[in-house]
Parts: C-alpha cells; sequence; structure tokens
C-alpha cells in the first residue's frame, strides 16, 4: 500500500528513526482508547526498512523503562528499538545553536553517545520547534491526526532516500 515494487525500492538513507509518540502514533490530545491507533501503519513502514535502527525520544520516556515501551510494538519492531534519548535537562555540553532545540539536542546526543553521528538520522515529531527550522533530519506530522496513510506514504518515500 505504501510502496513500489521491491525491484524499484531505493536503499534507505536513513539508518536511525528518532521516534515520537503522541502527536505521531496518535494524535495529540486523544483519548487513551486511541493510543497507538496508528502503529499498525508505522509497523508497516518500518518493516519495509528492516536495517533502521528506532530510538525512542517521546516523553512517554519518562514514566516507563525501555523494556516496557518496546512492549507497545510488535516483537519484529520492537527488536529494532535499541534505545531512548536522554532529557534535555540531563545533557552536557550543548552546543549554543540547539540550545532553544531541546528534542534536536536529544537527538544529536544519543547520535554522539553511541558513536553513529555521521549515519543518516530522522526524527518523526509533531512539533516543529524542538528542532532547528529548515532542518533535513526531522519529518513532520500533523499532531491533530498522527501518523496516517497519507503520512506514512510521504515518511516511507523519505527514509528510503526518494523525496528530499
Amino acid at each position: 500500500m505504501f510502496y513500489s515494487s521491491p525491484s524499484h525500492r531505493a536503499t534507505s538513507v536513513v539508518q536511525v528513526l528518532f521516534l515520537d509518540f503522541d502527536g505521531v502514533m496518535h494524535p495529540e490530545f486523544c483519548h487513551e482508547s486511541k493510543h497507538f491507533m496508528h502503529l499498525e501503519t508505522f509497523e508497516t513502514v518500518m518493516r519495509a526498512v528492516p536495517h533502521v535502527d528506532l530510538v525512542i525520544s517521546s516523553t512517554w520516556r519518562y514514566k516507563r523503562s525501555l523494556e516496557q515501551l518496546k512492549a507497545l510494538f510488535s516483537g519484529d519492531v520492537a527488536a529494532r528499538i535499541v534505545g531512548v534519548t536522554r532529557p534535555y535537562g540531563q545533557l552536557e555540553d550543548v552546543p549554543d545553536v540547539l540550545v532553544d532545540y531541546e528534542r534536536e539536542a536529544e537527538c544529536r546526543s544519543w547520535l554522539g553517545q553511541h558513536g553513529r553521528t555521521t549515519q543518516e538520522w530522522l526524527a518523526v515529531d509533531d512539533r516543529s520547534w524542538n528542532f532547528r527550522p529548515f532542518n533535513p533530519h526531522v519529518f513532520l506530522v500533523n499532531g491533530e491526526v498522527g501518523l496516517n496513510a497519507n503520512a506514512a506514504t510521504k515518511l516511507a518515500a523519505r527514509i528510503q532516500g526518494v523525496l528530499a
């Protein structure tokens, strides 16, 4: 539904994907009965790019362990969740250019801590103000809707290097 045939698929450019939950996996301020309503859509995208590692950047990481966060996903996708970003308040030596962009600072810190600063990364989020303007590493989702089929199609193309 989201992809061209395998023979026409581009090799994924993105190697690490930082994932927000509220506003992405479900609408920002929805009832908890709607939480993760876009899970199947997201997992379909991820299964098409099995070498992309996932890192949770959502505020859900404040109240749940990594294992609890992984339990929200299907086993095959959960196995690719390699960590969570450290909260902004715990970061040391935030570069001046990132002081006002907390989520971006958290993502870049994670990359640095894990020796992955040269790898291509993408943050899927609904809050543009957490990143520097025009950041090419951000895929913005409409937080009132979340990652619906239309957004998922665009995300899949972006991960696979089809869209700039």
